[in-house]
């Protein structure tokens, strides 16, 4: 008897997923095991796994469209079989226009994963979706290359063996006319599903936790000399983000009721420290998970967040990676940001915003001298925490980073 095969839930927060690549067409003999497709989700471009022996008779989601979890994507059975029955109460996919899909990476396998579709921002222009974020990274006109693909669209390989300097001047030509016309032109982008679950998310955190705000400025003299010294004999270069994670760790172990989260009729306070770390990507924020942090050492830390960024980048997260957080820790001090707020992420109840090391004049000793200073400021849910327990926890965390041996006792 043939069986549908439905959308899953591939993370928690999914509610639906676009359709990147099908790797099998109707008439494929399909086995336990297979790859069927790569799906986007909010968090990731994953593989859909086939669970069911036989032929695919139908596949109910075309490449570039949406489906909500538990529609109806396929089904599998034996060759010939009868499967309308198992359609007629099956919801239908929501249908996005397949040039406002663009995969985020490479698939796993070698399937192709450029559409036949024409540009909607130009109807002279034909370019595979792939092939547009390509050019629009390395700062290419698609209108001064030559497409080798079916009717002459552009394709990723099109792109990729042309270098930024052979279009810049046409470019940058185009920008000047454009500006001196005086001409007015936009351009409109789709959301993405990632997008969509941040705005979700964070409007539901924003408007539902009562926030409030505690910063404290950290002298960063001793961790800056203690970093040095470290990174003479570390195996992996340890950064100044690196000692952020640990020495928050160490004081939420001090203070659980910071590592805690609001669940309504109750507060769960955790015992065990899993760190989230807030990553940027092309289409919005990822929070990859440093688990049990509190026990690990620096080049530990190092190592493993470093391996859970470039995942993050390459969209090669799996749920495990992002599920989990008790605490966040957002830091936008490398982009040369001085201090800032963040929104809770849920479920935590509390997320830190790091700030970068500036170079100011500080009293010491009765004199003015030159110091390196950082500024923490931490995102509090008032429900669950009050001003005095985040601010212990921002002291306990400042003695930490002003006295890094402590970290490693």
């Amino acid at each position: 008897m043939a069986e549908v095969i439905r959308m899953p839930r591939m993370s928690d927060t999914m509610t639906e997923g676009t359709f990147v690549e099908w790797h099998k067409k109707v008439g494929d003999t399909v086995k336990s095991g297979d790859i069927l497709a790569e799906v986007e989700t909010d968090k990731a471009t994953m593989e859909l796994e086939n669970y069911v022996k036989g032929t695919l008779l139908y596949i109910g989601v075309e490449k570039g469209q949406a489906a909500q979890v538990d529609q109806i994507i396929a089904i599998v059975g034996k060759e010939g079989e009868d499967f309308q029955a198992l359609l007629q109460d099956a919801p239908v996919a929501k249908s996005e226009p397949k040039t406002e899909v663009a995969p985020v990476s490479e698939p796993k396998t070698s399937a192709p994963v450029e559409t036949q579709s024409e540009s909607t921002d130009d109807s002279r222009i034909k370019a595979s979706p792939l092939a547009k974020k390509i050019a629009k990274e390395k700062g290419l006109d698609l209108q001064a290359i030559a497409g080798t693909g079916p009717d002459g669209r552009i394709i990723k390989k099109d792109v990729e063996q042309v270098q930024p300097q052979s279009t810049q001047t046409s470019t940058t030509q185009t920008a000047i006319q454009t500006t001196v016309a005086g001409i007015e032109s936009f351009e409109e982008i789709p959301v993405s599903q990632m997008r969509k679950v941040i705005a979700q998310r964070l409007a539901q955190s924003k408007f539902s936790a009562p926030h409030f705000y505690l910063t404290i400025s950290v002298d960063m003299d001793n961790a800056m000399a203690a970093r040095a010294s470290m990174n003479t004999v570390s195996p992996v270069k340890i950064s100044f983000n690196d000692m952020i994670v640990k020495a928050a760790a160490l004081a939420l172990r001090k203070n659980p009721q910071v590592n805690s989260s609001w669940l309504g009729d109750k507060i769960r306070i955790n015992k065990h420290v899993h760190i989230g770390v807030a990553v940027a990507i092309q289409d919005g924020l990822v929070v990859p998970v440093l688990r049990f942090a509190d026990h690990k050492s620096l080049a530990q830390l190092s190592a493993e967040t470093a391996d859970l960024a470039a995942r993050a980048k390459d969209r090669k997260l799996q749920p495990a990676d992002w599920e989990g957080n008790t605490f966040t820790i957002s830091n936008l001090g490398m982009m040369g940001i001085e201090e800032f707020t963040a929104i809770i992420n849920p479920p935590d109840a509390c997320i830190l915003a790091v700030g970068g090391i500036q170079q100011v004049p500080v009293v010491k000793n009765g004199q003015v001298v030159p110091g390196n200073v950082m500024k923490l400021t931490m995102s509090c849910d008032h429900r669950v925490v009050d001003g005095a327990v985040g601010a212990q926890f921002l002291k306990n965390l400042k003695e930490y980073l002003e006295d890094p041996v402590r970290m490693l006792i």
